[in-house]
């Protein structure tokens, strides 16, 4: 029933760590800049990488109160992780890039409404009713369509960031590398995409929620009983 969520999130995990440029000599100013953000920006990128896990490990054989509190969860981190993240391109100040203040007022926008956006589809998740099983599949994926979306806006927020000799003074900066989620697995395991993983969220998505859902919830009720 959750694979549909931990999929769109797959791809919001790589939001700010597939980064690329072109030459290798950097001024100091990208330098710093970077350095600057990405040591900000560090426990952020973890607290999401955490949040995708929490998503993923509770998406097999889950009662739906389980699933319920594990999105939950994930989209407050993800919501605060990102208004974090946009006080620390603040913070960082003006990137040295072609326009850099509207990139920057772009790039904090985007984010604080992706935020807005994660705390929307935590309402949405908490309004569910996991002891009524078929309309919580039913909303579960209704909030995994919503989710499709908002992760296409979490991979446009830095994406002028994300170019040229800024991205690849990001790349090379420790605090904006891949972080390894600390929020254990399941022993079983999931059959859900991995955080970082590069499938196509929507395609994943859409072709895996319809035909699980109401068999999850089922299965979650029968293991109450």
């Amino acid at each position: 029933m959750n694979k549909k969520l931990a999929a769109a999130l797959s791809g919001g995990a790589v939001l700010m760590l597939v980064l690329s440029g072109c030459s290798e000599d950097e001024g100091d100013k990208v330098t710093d800049w970077a350095k600057s953000f990405c040591d900000q920006a560090k426990p952020q990128i973890q607290k999401r990488a955490d949040a995708h896990q929490i998503i993923i490990s509770t998406a097999a054989d889950s009662r739906p109160a389980e699933i319920q509190a594990a999105d939950s969860k994930a989209f407050k981190d993800i919501a605060d992780a990102d208004r974090a993240l946009a006080k620390a391109v603040e913070s960082a100040g003006v990137p040295p890039v072609e326009n850099g203040e509207k990139v920057q007022k772009d790039v904090i926008a985007e984010l604080n409404s992706t935020a807005v956006a994660y705390d929307g589809l935590k309402k949405q998740v908490d309004a569910l009713d996991p002891t009524n099983q078929q309309k919580f599949a039913e909303g579960l994926k209704d909030v995994a369509d919503g989710l499709t979306k908002i992760e296409k806006m979490d991979q446009n927020a830095l994406s002028n960031l994300e170019s040229g000799e800024l991205g690849k003074a990001m790349a090379q900066q420790p605090g904006c590398q891949k972080p390894t989620p600390s929020v254990p697995k399941t022993p079983s395991g999931s059959a859900s995409p991995k955080a970082g993983a590069t499938a196509t969220p929507a395609a994943t998505a859409t072709t895996s929620a319809t035909t699980s859902a109401a068999p999850k919830a089922t299965a979650s009720a029968s293991a109450e009983s």
